[in-house]
C-alpha cells in the first residue's frame, strides 16, 4: 500500500506551523470534511485526501455531527485505506446536539461518551485534537475542562482546544486550565474568519496571543461568497440555490459584501489567480492563525483552494484588501481606553 502524505516525497512541501503552543507542527492549510456525507460522496472524498496530502497537509478536521457521525466514519475508513494515520493530525469535535432541545452538552457524561463513539466511527486510538464545539451554558466550565483531563490521562486524546467560544469563554476555559497543575493547556480556537466576517478580531485575536492558542478559521471562503461565484446569478448547483442552506450564504448578500467581493476579484485579476486563492493567502497570514480550514465540496475546489500554498501576497493588496473589509472597533476593543 502507498503511503500518502510525505511532503518530501509526494507533491510540494507545505509550510508548518506550531498548532498553538504545543510541540507538533502542522501544514498552513487544512482539509475539512463537514461535507463528507452530506454532498460529498465517498468516491469524491478518497480524491479530496489523496490530493491534500500530496500537497503536503497534515491537519485534517471533522466532528462527530458531520454527517450524522458519516463523515467521521468515511474518514476512518480513508485514513486505514491510505495507511496514513502517522502522517496527519487528526482532528474532531464534540458537544453539538443538533435538532434537540439542548443543542449543546458539554458534560462529562456526554463527552466522554461521544468520545468513545468517534474513536469507534474513526477507526483508531486517539484523536490528536479534541475540540468542543461550542459553549454549553448548562454545564459548569469546570466540569467540561475536567472531562478533557481525563480524555488526555487516558491517552484517548493528545490535546484540546475549543470552538465558537466568545472572547471571554476562551479567556475563562484557558485560564482555568492553565492554572492547574498536571494539566495539558487548550492550544487552539476554531473561529468563522474571512474576508467577509473579522468580527473575531476585536476580542478572540488578541485573547489567543495572550493565551498562546492558534486560531482555526473555518469557513474561510465566506460560505462560498468569496469564490465570486455570486457575484452574477446563484448558480443552481450551489448552497445559496438550496432552500435548506441558502440563508447560511445570504448573510453575506449586502453591499459591503459586493464591495470586498469585487475588491477581491480586481486583485485576482492583477495576480492571475482566482478570488478564493487571494481570500485564503490573505487569511493565511493574518495574525494569530495557523490553517484555514478548507470544506470544499468536491476535489476541483479542493485543488484551486490548495493552489493558495504558492501564493504570497503583495503588500499594496494585502492594505487594500484590509481597508476594504475593515470591521467596525469600537469601544471597548479600540480606541482611547486601549491606547499603548
Amino acid at each position: 500500500m502507498q503511503t500518502f502524505g510525505d511532503p518530501w516525497v509526494y507533491g510540494c512541501a507545505m509550510q508548518q506551523r506550531p498548532l498553538g503552543n504545543s510541540g507538533i507542527r502542522v501544514g498552513r492549510l487544512a482539509l475539512g470534511t463537514m461535507t463528507w456525507g452530506r454532498t460529498t460522496d465517498e468516491y469524491d472524498a478518497r480524491d479530496q485526501l489523496a490530493a491534500f496530502l500530496d500537497a503536503g497537509g497534515t491537519l485534517i478536521d471533522t466532528a462527530d455531527v458531520y454527517g450524522e457521525g458519516v463523515s467521521e466514519e468515511m474518514l476512518g475508513t480513508l485514513i486505514q485505506e491510505f495507511e496514513c494515520r502517522e502522517a496527519i493530525v487528526l482532528a474532531t469535535k464534540a458537544v453539538s446536539l443538533p435538532n434537540t432541545e439542548r443543542r449543546f452538552d458539554a458534560s462529562r457524561r456526554h463527552l466522554l461518551d461521544a468520545l468513545d463513539r468517534s474513536l469507534k466511527r474513526l477507526d483508531v486510538e486517539h484523536i490528536d485534537l479534541w475540540q468542543m464545539h461550542a459553549w454549553d451554558s448548562h454545564t459548569p466550565i469546570e466540569e467540561t475542562l475536567s472531562a478533557i483531563d481525563s480524555a488526555i490521562a487516558s491517552g484517548k486524546v493528545r490535546y484540546a482546544g475549543v470552538s465558537n467560544y466568545c472572547g471571554w469563554q476562551t479567556a475563562r476555559a484557558c485560564t482555568i486550565q492553565q492554572g492547574k497543575s498536571n494539566s495539558v493547556p487548550l492550544i487552539t480556537t476554531q473561529m468563522e474568519y474571512s474576508l467577509l466576517e473579522r468580527g473575531v478580531e476585536r476580542e478572540i485575536v488578541p485573547a489567543a496571543k495572550s493565551l498562546g492558542i492558534g486560531i482555526l478559521p473555518w469557513s474561510p471562503l465566506g460560505r462560498g461568497v468569496l469564490t465570486g461565484k455570486y457575484s452574477h446569478s446563484i448558480p443552481i448547483d450551489s448552497r445559496g440555490a438550496s432552500a435548506d442552506t441558502s440563508a447560511f450564504v445570504n448573510v453575506y448578500s449586502d453591499e459591503r459584501a459586493k464591495r470586498i467581493v469585487d475588491a477581491l476579484t480586481t486583485a485576482a485579476q492583477g495576480l492571475d489567480a482566482s478570488p478564493a486563492e487571494v481570500a485564503l493567502a490573505w487569511l493565511r497570514d493574518r495574525p494569530g492563525v495557523i490553517a484555514p480550514i478548507l470544506g470544499a465540496r468536491t476535489n476541483a475546489q479542493l485543488l484551486m483552494a490548495l493552489g493558495s500554498e504558492e501564493l504570497e501576497l503583495p503588500e499594496e493588496i494585502t492594505s487594500a484588501l484590509n481597508d476594504v473589509s475593515d470591521p467596525h472597533m469600537g469601544y471597548p476593543e479600540a480606541g482611547w481606553a486601549q491606547r499603548r
